[in-house]
């Protein structure tokens, strides 16, 4: 207390200073609240994220199995609609007809449960990671690293690989630069040759 304040001029000094003290520490437990709230926003939503990856995952799992045996089915129709007779006869047409909707009708209870197929048209460059190159054969149809034929469509079950697109790759020319061989390694470039010269991947 100075010389020239009495007592009463003091404890109002000291009554005006309290509420802002006060006023600063709300204001700091004010922060601290919404930076936990925001805390524990975050971290919410990453547990509703997991929770779903999950989800989506043991759903995969559980029917990868049953759909890895069902391709079997696809690929024999394939086959029987290739090979359909070339005759007149009323009743053979009516039965191709019948397995050409089956086919189709397996092909959209498989794209109804998340199961794809991966059917690389032909010049599509190759990807190891959805592609088995079976072959690699010199052409001129199609750039080298490229898909030249599908020898049997892969299929993917949200996002996971069930089965790799078999193919046949377009072989690397000897025309082509050696850069761009080393920008772009080959991925079957060191798979083993058989008797006619053309690469045969050996991986499973």
């Amino acid at each position: 207390m100075s010389d020239e304040q009495t007592p009463a001029e003091e404890h109002d000094d000291a009554a005006a200073e309290a509420p802002n003290g006060e006023l600063e520490s709300v204001r700091a437990e004010a922060a601290a609240l919404k930076e936990q709230v925001l805390r524990y926003a975050a971290e919410a939503d990453n547990i509703r994220r997991r929770s779903e990856r999950e989800v989506n995952d043991a759903r995969a799992y559980a029917i990868q199995k049953f759909a890895r045996d069902l391709l079997g089915v696809a690929d024999n129709l394939a086959r029987a609609m290739g090979a359909t007779p070339t005759v007149e006869d009323a009743s053979v047409k009516n039965f191709v007809v019948g397995v050409e909707m089956t086919a189709k009708e397996l092909q959209q209870a498989f794209e109804r449960n998340g199961l794809r197929k991966l059917d690389p048209g032909k010049g599509e460059k190759f990807d190891a990671n959805q592609h088995q190159a079976m072959l690699e054969q010199p052409t001129t149809e199609v750039p080298g690293g490229s898909v030249l034929q599908v020898l049997q469509p892969g299929y993917e079950l949200f996002g996971r690989i069930v089965r790799p697109a078999m193919v046949v790759v377009a072989a690397k020319t000897a025309g082509e630069p050696a850069a761009a061989d080393a920008a772009s390694p080959n991925p079957y470039a060191a798979a083993d040759e058989d008797d006619t010269g053309a690469a045969v991947d050996r991986r499973a």
